[in-house]
């Protein structure tokens, strides 16, 4: 049996030092992210692995992250979590963390359940998901003590900023805005009339994809209009609301909140009398690559590098913000790929 890699090895592979190798591992956000990619690759290639027993006799901790895992409810956006935690857990290892899942059915249960793992000494820190207005767990972690980094923004009251939190708590989002600005921008060379297919006002997340529609078709934040449609997120929803709004008006494409809602618009206008409508999702879920969608990639993995780099800052040397929103990329299909 071979002899297993060293941190010697890494960073000789990685042509830096056996310090940098070590402030990879140990505090990333000091080392400059194209060395820090030059080591993981390293670590990934030599198959490294730090003693992760060694280090919790060193600094008296876990090196566990608890993160929750949501119910299983089908559909079809759910696959962007799959992947984040998926992500999040094969770029831990090399960090020497490891991930523990947990279920829980709402926040007041969670937060029992945090309890106890960190009694018990199984967790040392947290990735909150699912983020909503009025969420209690991030004062409560606040309270305890417990480090713990967000996917999603806090979501505040409405307000210039109220979304981005108090500014010493770390969070790390997708940026839904740029996201469904993109896609408008390039349905628009479809015609000028682009609607947006999304949930009732009132979600954090959705009102910012709303956001990014609105701000390529030059309408202010409230104003009403026609090409604004709502449906809850389940493709039969969103097929009926289609079909009602496509029978009285036409439109040139239409953007979608989700690949839920992608769906059901596509439904719809392929069943009716709109065949060529262009539709764009939200997700690029692979049911958007299967029907040859256009869509809207969230890259969970660049969201899971993200908040593991805050994680292990873990509020003492951080250098850089404790806010990342990370830049998604549309997806472009051509709509007669499956023909």
């Amino acid at each position: 049996m071979g002899k297993s890699p060293t941190v010697e090895d890494v960073a000789r592979a990685a042509g830096v030092s056996r310090q940098t190798v070590s402030n990879v591992i140990n505090t990333p956000e000091i080392v400059r992210e194209a060395t820090r990619d030059r080591v993981h690759a390293a670590i990934t290639q030599l198959g490294y692995a730090p003693s992760m027993a060694a280090r919790r006799l060193r600094t008296q901790r876990s090196a566990t992250i608890g993160i929750h895992l949501d119910p299983y409810a089908g559909g079809i956006s759910g696959s962007v979590l799959d992947r984040f935690i998926h992500a999040l857990t094969d770029r831990a290892t090399p960090r020497g963390l490891r991930i523990l899942v947990y279920a829980a059915s709402d926040a007041e249960e969670e937060l029992r359940r945090i309890r106890l793992l960190r009694e018990g000494g199984e967790i040392d820190r947290i990735v909150l998901t699912g983020t909503y207005a009025g969420d209690p767990r991030a004062d409560w972690l606040a309270e305890h003590d417990i480090p713990f980094v967000a996917f999603g923004r806090p979501w505040g009251e409405p307000g210039a900023g109220a979304e981005m939190g108090n500014p010493g708590r770390a969070w790390v989002d997708v940026d839904g805005a740029a996201g469904t600005r993109a896609a408008t921008t390039h349905a628009l060379a479809e015609g000028a009339r682009v609607a947006f297919l999304g949930w009732p006002a009132g979600s954090g997340t959705g009102d910012d994809r709303e956001r990014g529609w609105r701000e390529a078709m030059g309408l202010r934040p409230d104003e009403p209009n026609e090409l604004r449609w709502t449906a809850v997120d389940s493709v039969s929803a969103a097929r009926a609301a289609a079909e009602r709004a496509l029978a009285e008006r036409d439109v040139d494409a239409v953007v979608c909140a989700s690949d839920t809602l992608a769906v059901g618009a596509h439904l719809a206008a392929s069943h009716g009398l709109h065949p060529d409508l262009l539709v764009v999702g939200f997700d690029n879920t692979p049911v958007a690559e299967a029907l040859g969608l256009s869509s809207v990639e969230q890259r969970p993995e660049r969201v899971a590098e993200a908040v593991l780099d805050l994680l292990v800052a873990d509020g003492e040397s951080h250098l850089g913000a404790w806010h990342r929103l990370i830049e998604p990329e549309l997806v472009v299909r051509a709509r007669d790929q499956l023909s």
